[in-house]
């Protein structure tokens, strides 16, 4: 396990996008992600700057944006992803009611994801993208 950078420990470049990280959250603290990241500055501004623009308000909105994370994180069995993005939902209106749709559907789409690829089921072409 890499060793976690701290504020007080960082490069002038790792302190860069921790000073991002903290303005745009609106918070006074680093996650372990974002530490752990910062063995490799290249690599911390990189998914930093992706992420910054992709959770960003766009065609969807943040909760939805966080909702999907969550699915995501939850089909690839990430604890830290699972809790960190878990909090953010909540922040942003997720209710126990959702998250309970929200696992019952990630459930259910593993659940049938499997049997259609189990059984090799052809997409029917009603379903294809027109060419």
């Amino acid at each position: 396990m890499p060793s976690l950078i701290e504020y007080t420990d960082a490069s002038p470049e790792v302190l860069e996008v921790y000073d991002d990280i903290m303005a745009s959250r609106h918070t006074d603290w680093i996650n372990n992600f974002w530490k752990a990241l910062a063995n490799d500055p290249a690599t911390l501004r990189r998914t930093w700057q992706s992420i910054k623009q992709i959770m960003a308000p766009g065609a969807l909105d943040p909760l939805t944006k966080e909702l999907i994370y969550l699915a995501v994180s939850a089909t690839n069995q990430c604890q830290y992803c699972m809790a960190s993005h878990s909090a953010s939902a909540r922040k942003k209106g997720m209710t126990d009611q959702m998250l309970g749709e929200l696992m019952a559907v990630v459930g259910m789409a593993n659940e049938t994801n499997a049997l259609a690829a189990g059984y090799q089921v052809e997409v029917d072409q009603q379903f294809k993208f027109p060419h």
